[in-house]
């Protein structure tokens, strides 16, 4: 048996928009590629309907409410519970916290976390996020960054 103590960009903190995202595991830290990264994000954050193409997508909620739509089926996940998001399939998920959730996302292979290091500033601490640009081109350079990272955007975030 042995145990990872320290792994290079381990712990490091990113904005990803309004998303506090800290990378506990980084994909390089071991032979599968299995990242884990912590996410805070404020009440109301959605993600857009997306298909994980490489890999299923594990999410583990440590702290507040989140709403789910996988495949076609919506359900609430509170503090405590776990989700599995299976490749292929659409998903998303919104905030339902009156003021923020933390989970981890649990993935193989890397892409999603190479997705959020390339979509991310740092966050020193303390600091609140940068304003998330909202305009037409910073929406496609997110759809085309999830393109090259195997994650695929086909639908809206839920309302």
């Amino acid at each position: 048996m042995s145990a990872q103590t320290k792994a290079e960009n381990a712990n490091q903190i990113l904005w990803f928009g309004d998303n506090l995202m800290t990378i506990r595991v980084p994909a390089s830290a071991g032979e599968d590629q299995i990242s884990v990264i912590e996410c805070r994000m404020p009440q109301g954050e959605t993600s857009p309907l997306h298909v994980t193409l490489s890999g299923d997508e594990v999410i583990h909620i440590l702290e507040g409410t989140m709403q789910f739509h996988v495949d076609c089926k919506v359900f609430v996940a509170h503090a405590g519970q776990t989700v599995m998001a299976p490749k292929g399939l659409p998903h998303n998920f919104r905030i339902e916290s009156a003021e923020c959730a933390t989970c981890l996302i649990v993935t193989q292979g890397g892409e999603f976390e190479q997705m959020v290091r390339q979509m991310s500033l740092p966050a020193p601490i303390g600091n609140l996020p940068p304003r998330a640009e909202r305009t037409p081109e910073a929406t496609q350079r997110f759809f085309d960054t999830c393109a090259q990272h195997n994650i695929e955007v086909v639908g809206a975030p839920l309302p």
